[in-house]
């Protein structure tokens, strides 16, 4: 699915395609984490957190995308591919997308507890690394955050 249309339309569209697969956590009971990767305006690779379900701290929704499309590509570069996440990946995702190349990252909400594309660490963009990727944020924010905001909100009225 080739998208016409500006940057910020085609970002949108796709970030949208993140918060769904952030849904299916939900109904999982997961944290809301939804991440698509594209190449040539087609998702190659999607994911959404599942550490609880598969008992795998890695289980994170960018490892898993990233997994997908690697696959779809037979090859562990991503180059020419786009990372949309609804929430801002933290060390260990932000790594994975370095190692993989990812040639863009885009996310939604900022994570100041554990983000590592700018709040507490901008891995994706330290030139000390061998591979330096573009970085868009704060696409669609308000409906990431929310997302996150209800899920916790929710879990903690359980909780009383």
């Amino acid at each position: 699915m080739i998208l016409n249309g500006n940057q910020e339309q085609i970002d949108e569209r796709f970030m949208q395609m993140a918060i769904n697969e952030a849904l299916k956590a939900i109904k999982e009971d997961e944290v809301p984490v939804g991440c698509v990767i594209v190449s040539d305006g087609i998702i190659i690779g999607r994911g959404y957190n599942r550490t609880i379900s598969l008992q795998d701290p890695t289980a994170h929704a960018e490892m898993l995308a990233i997994t997908a499309a690697a696959q779809n590509l037979s090859s562990w570069r991503l180059t020419d591919c786009t990372a949309y996440s609804t929430i801002e990946p933290c060390a260990m995702c932000a790594g994975a997308l370095v190692t993989a190349r990812i040639g863009r990252v885009v996310f939604g909400a900022h994570d100041p507890k554990f983000g590592a594309c700018g709040s507490l660490y901008n891995i994706v963009q330290d030139n000390r690394l061998n591979h330096v990727a573009e970085l868009t944020n704060g696409i669609l924010e308000d409906d990431c955050a929310n997302l996150m905001r209800e899920f916790f909100k929710a879990k903690r009225r359980k909780e009383n």
